[in-house]
């Protein structure tokens, strides 16, 4: 049994949350495109690594020995990049040039563009594979670094997600962490109705993962997942975690529609009411 996380703890990370999802509206209004929905439904778990679980050194992103977090879903892209700049890591302003020509900000996560980013992902299914691979190279090295990767659950309908897990199973990397953001909305509707992927815990038991699953949004419970997976030495572990697609904005809330959508200023200056931010909506 792990310990419960302090409150103080718990306080910083849920308002860090809401100022990660206010920047997520307020991007992906200013670039007129993007995906606000699984970005919001993600936010509380990129929170919680970025801003209390990783070990890592912002000024150099190229540590050897640092943690990875790997955004297999990479057009969550925006919610990665709020989370640095409310960390301190990124300028606040940068964050207005997404998908803009020149901008390190990509729609999807680009190494090439940005040192913090462990690597470049966006075709679904991509990301798992290298997590593996990263997690692999470093026990053989001998390097403490563990390696986090983020899911979406409609890439877990597709064959190579499950080859990469297989591998990560059979190779018992207790050094790997795949954490699924299980809102239940892809681009087209409810994954269940496009190509169901229940009962997803026990297809991670079966491919040897020490399987979590969660309340995603419950801060308490997503830092006691995350304290139990570094007691896991002998096999990776996965956290399924159970989100609502474009959590905290209401009219986002389950609704597919708003997987890769923008919102129009009246949407974004709606969305930013409910998320307490009183500068509203930015200029494109």
């Amino acid at each position: 049994m792990t310990e419960e996380a302090p409150a103080e703890l718990v306080a910083t990370l849920r308002d860090a949350a809401v100022k990660i999802r206010r920047e997520i509206i307020r991007m992906t209004y200013a670039a007129g495109s993007g995906h606000p929905g699984g970005s919001l439904s993600v936010t509380d778990l990129v929170t919680a690594l970025l801003f209390h679980e990783l070990r890592y050194d912002p000024q150099r992103p190229d540590w050897p020995d640092r943690d990875r977090l790997v955004m297999s879903k990479g057009h969550a892209a925006p919610a990665f990049y709020a989370a640095l700049a409310i960390r301190g890591i990124l300028p606040p302003e940068e964050l207005l040039t997404l998908r803009k020509l020149g901008s390190r900000l990509q729609g999807h996560v680009d190494r090439n563009k940005l040192p913090w980013v462990e690597a470049s992902t966006g075709c679904l299914g991509q990301g798992i594979g290298m997590a593996v691979g990263m997690a692999l190279d470093a026990r053989l090295a001998k390097r403490p670094s563990r390696v986090y990767a983020v899911l979406g659950d409609g890439e877990c309908q597709s064959g190579w997600t499950w080859e990469a897990l297989m591998a990560g199973g059979h190779y018992r990397l207790g050094n790997l962490v795949a954490i699924l953001d299980r809102n239940g909305i892809e681009t087209d509707g409810p994954t269940e109705s496009i190509m169901g992927i229940e009962p997803i815990a026990d297809k991670f038991r079966a491919f040897r993962y020490h399987t979590l699953e969660i309340d995603g949004h419950d801060f308490p419970a997503i830092l006691r997942a995350l304290a139990e997976a570094r007691t896991v030495t002998d096999k990776p572990t996965a956290i399924v975690a159970r989100t609502v697609k474009g959590k905290g904005v209401s009219f986002m809330e389950g609704q597919h529609s708003w997987h890769g959508k923008a919102p129009s200023a009246a949407e974004a200056e709606k969305a930013l009411r409910e998320l307490g931010d009183p500068r509203g909506v930015p200029s494109r």
